[in-house]
């Protein structure tokens, strides 16, 4: 892991994309450690929608065709679960 100062970054924010291992910016002034950044490669490229997505796929028992109906159908179950309305 390489060490570089802030005011190294300032002059030159391109050593930030070319990242090829992790770094630790210190700085000189205070004498510590400010962050340590790792580069994107090493890092999983994945949506967390996307996996919270896949995780709860299954749990679901109801398919929806049309989102707009079953909005406008929920909204009215929960007026006359709230108001005592019937049908």
């Amino acid at each position: 892991m390489q060490t570089i100062g802030i005011s190294e970054i300032q002059k030159n924010i391109s050593l930030l994309t070319k990242l090829k291992e992790a770094i630790t910016i210190v700085d000189k002034r205070k004498n510590r450690e400010v962050a340590i950044i790792y580069p994107l490669s090493g890092i999983r490229e994945s949506s967390v929608v996307e996996s919270l997505a896949n995780k709860y796929s299954n749990k679901s028992t109801v398919q929806i065709e049309d989102l707009e109906k079953a909005k406008e159908e929920a909204m009215m179950m929960a007026m006359r679960e709230k108001y005592g309305l019937s049908d």
